[in-house]
């Protein structure tokens, strides 16, 4: 399953330079880990520096979610 970290970077209106300081690594080498096999070390600072969930690292892209650009929490969208 492909990780959403340049999905959620999009919705937070963040780049990987901005991501790659708040973690205090190399962009290159942050944008290397994400294009390859990032570590567990890795997700979860990456995690922690975009304020979500790690599982929200890994879930599917869903067209009836949407993330609070207050609190960053996605919130599911029901048709009633």
């Amino acid at each position: 399953m492909p990780l959403r970290i340049k999905e959620i970077l999009k919705e937070k209106k963040c780049t990987i330079q901005s991501l790659s300081e708040k973690m205090g690594v190399n962009r290159v080498s942050l944008n290397n880990s994400i294009n390859g096999n990032p570590t567990v070390d890795t997700i979860e600072k990456i995690a922690i520096a975009l304020e979500v969930d790690v599982s929200e690292l890994f879930s599917p892209s869903d067209n009836n979610t949407v993330f609070c650009p207050s609190c960053g929490k996605r919130i599911k969208l029901v048709k009633e």
